[in-house]
């Protein structure tokens, strides 16, 4: 016969498995058990933001570095394919970027040495069709 009698506060009275249960409880269950008293975490908390502030920054910064990267690279392929040029490049060869006595970009062979325009770059072109720049 089952009691469906509520049973105090201080007996430890599993109702689902309908048994007492006071032994295996991972705390003290009667009220002359130790006090359970909560860590001060605070040290660890602050240790584990600064952790987690420091990789996220180095992360962070790793991604604008790339993004950039990536945007410069888009500025110049851009500004190349908008730029003059009456020649079909060829990948893998070195070519040189100049402003024309009007300020319009075009696309050259000749080196910088050799030519009075004003120079902005020397490129390469990558068999993706990407235009690569060549650092002096």
């Amino acid at each position: 016969m089952k009691d469906d009698a509520k049973k105090p506060d201080l007996v430890v009275f599993n109702e689902e498995t309908q048994k007492y249960d006071a032994s295996i409880k991972p705390y003290g269950t009667s009220s002359s058990s130790p006090v359970i008293k909560p860590l001060n975490t605070a040290s660890w908390k602050n240790d584990g933001i600064q952790r987690v502030n420091k990789q996220l920054k180095s992360k962070f910064d790793e991604v604008k570095k790339e993004y950039e990267s990536l945007m410069e690279k888009f500025q110049y392929n851009d500004l190349i394919y908008n730029a003059k040029f009456s020649f079909e490049p060829i990948f893998g060869e070195n070519y040189h970027l100049y402003n024309n006595k009007n300020g319009e970009p075009f696309l050259s062979i000749i080196e910088p040495s050799q030519c009075s325009f004003e120079y902005l770059g020397s490129f390469r072109l990558n068999t993706d069709k990407m235009w690569e720049k060549i650092e002096s």
